[in-house]
């Protein structure tokens, strides 16, 4: 009876082991669109429970479709068992990989008994733009030149707009939308904007390389006329000569340029055949709304000169004028592996004050990074002032002194010619007259908790305002929690901290400096690990 007993229950133990490998990346990605190496790195994990249990090999398989895959056929690259237990930075040496193509792949491992599992679930990747001969498009600019004089960098200086119209005669398979601008940019198709991230492409030693965003736009892609547009800010690669700490002018130090935009929609069809739109002197261009905009000090935007459906089919563009090629960036263009900026929180406000007739000082509650999101309806031409800062004094009136940029405040700091007394985080929004109209900024960000908001005729009521946490979608590593409250509160203040500080790099602060030093990384990088999948 023991003998019968035993082998049924040596069959359950070994048949357990059949759960499949999980968590298939791909160069740390799960079913990532865009990479950019002819070689790529696979990784997984192990989906056996046993305690203490090893892989002892595995094989992966990579195929051109999935009919293919589901057949077990690797017609890509078949690695046959491979003996070994290394489950990161398994190197593909398979047939050589076409770009801007689609693979898919599952993997199979063995136990320390040398039980198989079944294969993983289907995973795929994408590849991207290997060489600079795929390019097909240009960079390209308004063709205006820089200020001459350090002070006219202040002036309004209305942010690009580029546009292009199309045709499309078939019916629509895939399209992919490959696309950088110089230093911000946000892409429309059709009217609606292109992806979800924020402040793209990620900060980059411009001179050694510069990121590219590859995004699914199938959906907004339709047959018949169809519209691309793009609107191009400074972002870090057009600073103002600002004198951070009095001493060092960004524009001496760092790649510069004028704001420049490259973007190529490839379009395959359901018949097979396949069409580029890419950026070229045929593209129109214009100003748009947003009249000045800095990472330090903020975002002017006026409503009065945005135009409508300038993004749609349909719009008259015959009174822009055709953009001009523009050399590219030093720097290789690579595909932006790492986790773009979002929305990952909205912060609400709980109270305001006021502080003085006609200052209104909204307390948002928590610290951090981001932009807010206000609604206003107001006459025509009103302009409104949004100042941030981390602090308020005994009187409520806002406290500058940990969030002015670089420390250039009145009296004490001098920013250069034309640069404010006071380097505040401020956003101004002139309104167009017409009903609720909601101000987001674009291209800057900042670090606050209450913000002063002048200029309004009517108190703002807590509804009309939204803070937009921005920061690296940072995947979530780690949780902590215990039953001394105390240390549950400091671990969620220092992940509010360290996600305000992660805007593409990790910095020091979010408001006042926005520099990813060395000293910060080193001290703060185990942390970090600890906490996200980074």
């Amino acid at each position: 009876m023991k003998n019968f007993l035993f082998f049924p229950l040596l069959l359950i133990h070994l048949i357990s082991y059949a759960g499949a490998p999980k968590g298939l990346k791909v160069n740390y990605h799960t079913n990532p669109l865009g990479v950019d190496n002819p070689t790529p790195w696979f990784s997984w994990e192990v989906g056996d429970l046993q305690r203490g249990a090893v892989q002892s090999a595995y094989r992966l398989l990579v195929s051109s479709s999935i009919e293919k895959l589901d057949k077990q056929e690797g017609d890509i690259w078949d690695s046959k068992k491979v003996n070994g237990n290394q489950t990161i930075q398994i190197i593909y040496k398979g047939k050589s990989l076409k770009p801007m193509t689609r693979y898919f792949w599952k993997v199979q491992t063995w136990n320390g008994n040398d039980v198989a599992s079944e294969y993983s679930p289907t995973a795929w990747f994408e590849t991207g733009i290997f060489s600079k001969s795929d390019w097909k498009a240009t960079w390209i600019s308004d063709g205006k030149l820089p200020p001459s004089r350090d002070e006219a960098f202040y002036d309004k200086i209305p942010a690009p707009l580029f546009r292009k119209s199309f045709n499309v005669d078939k019916e629509v398979k895939n399209a992919r939308l490959y696309v950088s601008g110089l230093g911000y940019y946000e892409a429309y198709l059709n009217g609606e904007k292109v992806g979800d991230h924020y402040l793209d492409p990620g900060w980059t030693q411009y001179g050694k390389e510069v990121y590219y965003a590859v995004y699914d736009v199938t959906h907004q892609v339709k047959k018949g006329q169809n519209a691309i547009g793009a609107m191009v800010g400074n972002g870090w690669y057009n600073p103002l000569p600002m004198k951070l700490f009095g001493r060092w002018n960004l524009r001496e130090i760092l790649t510069i340029g004028q704001p420049k935009i490259l973007a190529q929609l490839e379009i395959e069809y359901s018949d097979g055949s396949k069409e580029t739109i890419a950026t070229d002197q045929s593209w129109k261009t214009s100003e748009g709304p947003v009249v000045k905009n800095n990472v330090y000090l903020g975002e002017w935007y006026d409503a009065r000169l945005e135009t409508d459906g300038w993004d749609k089919v349909g719009f008259n563009d015959n009174k822009w004028k055709n953009a001009s090629n523009t050399p590219a960036p030093a720097g290789a263009l690579r595909w932006q592996y790492i986790p773009p900026i979002r929305h990952t929180k909205s912060v609400y406000p709980i109270k305001i004050n006021t502080s003085k007739p006609d200052t209104y000082v909204i307390d948002m509650g928590q610290n951090f990074a981001g932009v807010i999101r206000f609604k206003v309806s107001a006459p025509l031409g009103t302009e409104i002032r949004f100042r941030y800062a981390e602090l308020i004094y005994d009187d409520g009136t806002l406290d500058f002194r940990t969030s002015a940029a670089t420390q250039i405040k009145e009296g004490g700091i001098n920013g250069g010619p034309g640069a404010p007394a006071t380097a505040w985080q401020e956003d101004r929004y002139i309104t167009k007259g017409e009903g609720v109209e909601v101000f987001e900024p674009k291209f800057t960000f900042h670090g606050f908790r209450y913000v002063e908001v002048t200029g309004l005729k009517t108190p703002p009521s807590l509804s009309d305002i939204e803070g937009i946490r921005l920061n690296a979608d940072l995947p979530s590593n780690a949780s902590f929690q215990c039953s001394n409250q105390l240390f549950n509160r400091v671990q969620e203040v220092t992940e509010w901290t360290m996600l305000s500080n992660v805007f593409s790099i990790q910095s020091d602060c979010p408001a006042r400096e926005k520099f990813g030093y060395g000293g910060d990384i080193v001290t703060a990088g185990e942390t970090y690990l600890y906490n996200y999948d980074m």
